[in-house]
């Protein structure tokens, strides 16, 4: 979408976007048009009970007086509320309202009184809403098959300071290509996006932006006794892969012997359960088991795109669980990197698997500040939380409570959830050091986060479980259904806020 920035003006044209806020207090663009459409917009806002609440709409089709096709007026709710992250949902809400509507449109943005936010970084934040609303996964629908609905594709914003909501928005743009990335990824049915080609693709896509990225191979990790990872993919006719992107955004006089930040993830391609094998009822939502990766890897190209000012690991393990001959069986036992024996008593509890081997060779590779995994690990976490937040595990509280911030800032919401003794003593075992799932069905997110834990030794580290909120079937705001990112906006902004 072809998002522009310019100098108010009064509407003459096409599609028209102003605004009002709660109480009825119309912006100086709206008064100006509704005093030029002879009191029209106020008229129709009685006729509709418009009160210019949040998120509240009004369109005025082909009003008299003037050569607009139509008019939406928008609520932007109380001034005093208003904050970047409103306007951002408020751009998506936009964005959704002129569906059918035409092509193009301009937003007339002004200052609002009594809030906080200037017109500038109100037109920024609307654009940056609308550009996350606007993607579609429809590259496999013939063309005859795609949404018949005429889809805005460029927008004028038009309000005081263009020139800083343009510099703000470039910003901002280099995120949304990283949500798109995460996004695009998620979506990819799995004979498409295995192992090897997720691996090339990050080669292919971040390297550009001046990510190093590194693919180890089978016999590589082999090499390093990552017996957990590879026992995942064992089944599977797609080779497994690790790949570590490191982006060193300080400046020259400080990379030296900088202690990096690191976020690592959880990348199976397509989880059948393996041996263990899941009911088919369902099994095709397993394409997006590798959300997790999916998140670390639109982070980075988040963070690299718009040159962020830090050092940051990002390491996804890549596997495709499987049931063939050579698969996994329950009550394998298989050696880690770290040297930790695991028996293997459920093939589906496959991610954790994974994922310990990645955690354990970042942190012996890069001594980082803090390690953030990022995994559809449970179910059990569903049922805990549904699909409005995340799980959230850690060992360290002031990493914690700067996740927490993050998310509640930015809408992508996390929940502590308890750690503790009795929780990791249900992973004991008389055949091994461990096993990979708990006693019993009761808190599976709990020991999940526990045998995690066993691998991350005194480092900092926050485990999220992302297994209820990387896939929705319904529209939000910001979010088409479908691949949500999420993750990617809130590990950004935390970034932001302390590393940078």
């Amino acid at each position: 979408m072809k998002v522009t920035f310019t100098n108010p003006a009064v509407p003459a044209k096409g599609i028209a976007v102003v605004f009002a806020a709660e109480g009825g207090k119309w912006s100086s663009t709206a008064a100006t048009l509704d005093k030029k459409l002879g009191g029209a917009l106020k008229r129709a806002a009685k006729a509709a009970s418009f009160e210019g609440k949040k998120s509240q709409t009004m369109t005025v089709l082909a009003p008299a007086g003037a050569n607009l096709e139509r008019v939406l007026c928008v609520g932007v709710g109380k001034p005093a509320e208003i904050t970047a992250e409103s306007m951002t949902e408020l751009g998506g809400t936009i964005f959704a309202a002129l569906k059918g509507a035409g092509t193009a449109a301009v937003i007339h943005v002004d200052a609002i009184d009594k809030a906080k936010l200037s017109a500038a970084d109100s037109a920024a934040a609307l654009a940056y809403g609308a550009k996350l609303r606007a993607y579609k996964f429809e590259k496999y629908k013939s063309k005859a098959k795609q949404d018949p609905k005429p889809v805005i594709d460029s927008l004028a914003m038009h309000c005081v300071g263009a020139g800083a909501a343009k510099a703000m928005y470039a910003k901002l743009a280099k995120i949304a290509d990283g949500i798109y990335f995460t996004r695009d990824l998620v979506s990819e049915p799995p004979n498409i996006l295995y192992p090897v080609e997720f691996a090339a693709r990050l080669k292919t896509q971040l390297t550009k932006l001046g990510v190093k990225v590194t693919v180890l191979g089978e016999a590589q990790m082999r090499k390093l006794g990552m017996g957990s990872l590879l026992s995942v993919g064992d089944g599977s006719s797609k080779e497994s892969q690790m790949v570590v992107m490191e982006w060193n955004g300080l400046p020259a006089s400080k990379r030296k012997n900088s202690k990096p930040i690191s976020f690592i993830g959880k990348g199976v391609c397509f989880d059948t359960g393996g041996i263990s094998i899941k009911p088919a009822a369902g099994m095709e939502d397993m394409k997006w088991d590798m959300g997790g990766a999916g998140v670390v890897s639109g982070l980075m190209m988040a963070l690299a795109g718009r040159k962020a000012k830090c050092h940051v690991i990002g390491a996804v393990g890549l596997v495709e669980n499987m049931p063939d001959g050579n698969a996994t069986r329950p009550s394998d036992i298989v050696k880690s990197m770290s040297g930790q024996t695991i028996e293997i008593l459920n093939t589906d509890a496959e991610g954790r698997l994974v994922l310990c081997d990645v955690l354990h060779y970042v942190n012996d590779k890069y001594k980082p500040e803090f390690m953030v995994d990022l995994a559809t690990l449970t179910g059990a976490i569903i049922i805990s939380l549904g699909s409005e937040r995340a799980g959230m595990f850690s060992n360290d509280d002031k990493l914690a409570e700067r996740i927490f911030a993050a998310g509640e800032t930015i809408g992508e919401k996390v929940w502590r959830m308890p750690l503790g003794e009795a929780y990791d003593k249900d992973l004991d075992t008389d055949a091994a050091d461990m096993r990979n799932i708990g006693s019993g069905r009761g808190a599976g997110s709990i020991t999940a986060a526990q045998f995690l834990k066993r691998f991350v030794g005194e480092t900092p580290w926050a485990h999220l479980d992302i297994a209820g909120v990387t896939w929705s079937k319904k529209d939000t705001a910001v979010v088409p259904r479908g691949g949500t990112s999420f993750g990617v906006r809130l590990l950004e902004r935390f970034v932001a806020d302390h590393y940078e």
